[in-house]
């Protein structure tokens, strides 16, 4: 009896401590390294769903690791990948722009970039490797939309004031991956004729879609570091905390929608 009270007490014990944990990881994608950050609640019991995480044009930053310690808040393994290669951040526009442009100038070198994280969080033995969405911001939501697209294995991808417009063929008929979409109604990055036409694909294509259009919001509404930028470079960007937070609401019943799928 002594031993099992221990026991129990060992187990409160830990319950009490359960909290997010993080790793540094580092892959390899032929030559090059990628650094990725990984994010996991050790008080759920394993083997939990999965999320990537896709930085903006600046780079593998705090930024992507934030949400993913958000998400692993909420009971997934969340891991924040690299899509440049070395965990490399801009620190201009004009910078970004350039790793973001070289980054997607090989479409097949840019999906084996991403399927290199996608097999790396799959495979890891707390990860449930048959339910894994993927989400993006910026520049990384036009590339989960893309590896949707592409039919890469994912349950679900949501895009934050993502360009729409396909980078090569449109979603195919039949595709059975759920695709989220938040969207700044006053961006002028993604304008009116890009919005219509997104809805027409996914119409086509009989998709399982959501697209919700901020009024008033901005490109990079989710990021509380737009204002800065804006300021800074004179870029047309702004943080929406209502829009920010109602994304993140409608994400959560999302993800758990469309990863509980598997469950039932």
């Amino acid at each position: 009896m002594r031993i099992a009270a221990l026991s129990l007490a060992g187990l409160l014990a830990c319950s009490a401590q359960a909290a997010v944990i993080t790793e540094e990881l580092e892959y390899r994608v032929g030559d090059q390294t990628f650094k990725g950050y990984l994010a996991i609640d050790d008080a759920h019991p394993g083997p939990v769903p999965g999320v990537l995480v896709v930085h903006e044009w600046w780079g593998h930053n705090d930024y992507a690791r934030q949400r993913a310690d958000m998400l692993a808040e909420l009971g997934y393994a969340a891991l924040a990948l690299d899509m440049y290669g070395d965990g490399r951040q801009a620190s201009h526009p004009e910078q970004a722009g350039e790793f973001a442009q070289a980054s997607l100038a090989s479409l097949p070198q840019a999906e084996a970039r991403f399927n290199a994280a996608l097999a790396l969080l799959a495979g890891d033995g707390r990860v449930d490797g048959e339910r894994i969405a993927a989400i993006g911001y910026c520049y990384g939501g036009g590339v989960v939309l893309h590896m949707a697209r592409s039919g890469a294995d994912l349950d679900a991808v949501a895009s934050f004031h993502g360009s729409l417009t396909p980078l090569a063929a449109p979603l195919p008929a039949g595709s059975q991956t759920r695709i989220a979409v938040f969207n700044g109604a006053a961006d002028p990055m993604v304008p009116a004729e890009q919005l219509r036409a997104f809805r027409q694909e996914m119409e086509a294509a009989g998709a399982d879609y959501l697209l919700v259009d901020y009024p008033g919001a901005l490109h990079g509404f989710t990021n509380p570091a737009a204002d800065q930028a804006a300021a800074r470079f004179g870029l047309p960007l702004g943080y929406d905390r209502d829009a920010d937070q109602d994304s993140w609401r409608q994400l959560q019943a999302f993800l758990q929608a469309s990863l509980a799928r598997k469950e039932e």
